[in-house]
């Protein structure tokens, strides 16, 4: 089992193209993790705002009567693609890992095939 700090690590380390990672609470938009990003992203902002997309997304299927769960969602900008991986299981509920992409070097199947092996050993 890892740490939110060691899952960190492993997205930025193990997944091509990562350049930020954070792990959030969307019942209160607070990151519980950040790890890169940097001046040009500030991650604390990143998270607050991604919160709004997944209470968003959740809200729509709830209206829509749709009766499943969310694996990812991916925002594809021109140079970066953000990826929300809503975490299930041992005390992942109310959480999403957070995980921001340079989209040139980027293999986006492998990312979601990384970001779920990570969210199998995240203990939080």
């Amino acid at each position: 089992m890892a740490n939110t700090e060691t899952s960190l690590k492993e997205c930025l380390s193990s997944i091509d193209g990562a350049t930020a990672a954070a792990l959030v609470d969307y019942t209160s938009g607070m990151a519980l993790g950040t790890l890169g990003g940097g001046k040009e992203l500030n991650l604390e902002v990143a998270a607050a705002g991604n919160t709004d997309v997944v209470r968003s997304k959740l809200r729509t299927m709830e209206l829509l009567g749709l009766n499943e769960e969310i694996e990812d969602i991916l925002i594809t900008l021109n140079t970066q693609y953000h990826l929300i991986r809503l975490l299930k299981g041992r005390g992942g509920n109310g959480l999403f890992l957070y995980l921001v992409l340079d989209s040139n070097r980027a293999n986006l199947a492998m990312a979601r095939h990384q970001m779920r092996r990570i969210e199998n050993e995240l203990e939080v």
